[in-house]
């Protein structure tokens, strides 16, 4: 079997560039890692909420990270959250007058942030600040199977099981029309996961693949997929499954000169190796939802 090639690098999507105000879901970072036109993962849905908090914020203008009311966290990993700080930092002064942004995430999460993240030390706690009366920031626990309904749009999100080397959620956003967008998160095989989406319209999938198979040792120790693992979840899908678009994120960078880039190695057939239709998901995808 192959090992996991990385689709080549996104072309960077200006900070000019990101539409705003229109119903849908856009993908601003989807990769696992940093690197030249790689961004970790953040997608806007709408223009007032935010899905995790990777590097991909930073190509939203200040205007535009200013109009985000709610950020849900799938969990606390710094790739899903590093931007939150900065975000908070950046519209302290455009939010004032303003409630504070919420920010969901299961409780073990938000005890991550609150301890090494928002402590006056490694960042200033905005949770607090610019008042304690008045915060940029507010925490609020979610929990597996919670309901929400948030933004401008009152968009219907589930919250989804997650099986990760830390307690994480994915989330699923409904649209008004033939199904529903998910985002599994970071998660390794996960039966609760197809559990919960059995009766679950979905149109769009989207699943980590982390690693290859000659990696399925690290990716199992670390909570992620390889191409056997995922293959052997997504046969749970099948056949309710039938009409979903599956789309990969989370791939790590790899160097130029490394073997999965070697110029004799051929492109990977993703829907043949997965046993289904599959794409890579691409910076600057956006997902079209009815309002």
């Amino acid at each position: 079997m192959n090992p996991l090639v990385m689709p080549p690098a996104p072309v960077p999507l200006p900070a000019e560039d990101v539409p705003a105000g229109g119903p849908g879901i856009l993908v601003l970072g989807c990769a696992g890692g940093l690197a030249a036109g790689c961004h970790t993962s953040a997608f806007l849905l709408d223009d007032d909420v935010l899905l995790d908090a990777g590097s991909g914020v930073g190509r939203l203008t200040v205007d535009q990270m200013a109009a985000i009311d709610h950020v849900l966290l799938s969990h606390a990993h710094l790739d899903h959250v590093l931007a939150l700080p900065l975000l908070a930092d950046a519209v302290l002064g455009a939010r004032r007058g303003r409630p504070p942004i919420q920010v969901y995430a299961l409780p073990a999460t938000l005890e991550v942030l609150r301890t090494h993240l928002f402590n006056h030390q490694l960042w200033p706690d905005f949770t607090r600040l610019p008042s304690a009366q008045a915060p940029v920031l507010a925490l609020q626990p979610l929990a597996v199977g919670q309901a929400l309904t948030l933004g401008a749009r009152q968009r219907r999100i589930r919250v989804l099981p997650a099986a990760h080397s830390v307690p994480a959620v994915g989330y699923a956003v409904a649209g008004t029309g033939p199904g529903w967008w998910v985002y599994t998160g970071d998660t390794g095989p996960n039966p609760a996961l197809w559990q919960a989406l059995r009766h679950l319209p979905v149109r769009d999938l989207l699943v980590e693949l982390t690693f290859g198979d000659d990696e399925a040792d690290l990716a199992r120790l670390s909570g992620h997929h390889c191409p056997a693992s995922l293959r052997q979840d997504l046969a749970a899908l099948r056949p309710q499954g039938a009409d979903t678009r599956l789309w990969l994120s989370h791939f790590k960078p790899r160097p130029a000169g490394g073997a999965a880039a070697a110029p004799a190695c051929p492109p990977v057939d993703w829907s043949a190796l997965l046993g289904c239709p599959a794409a890579p998901l691409r910076e600057g995808q956006h997902f079209a939802l009815e309002a």
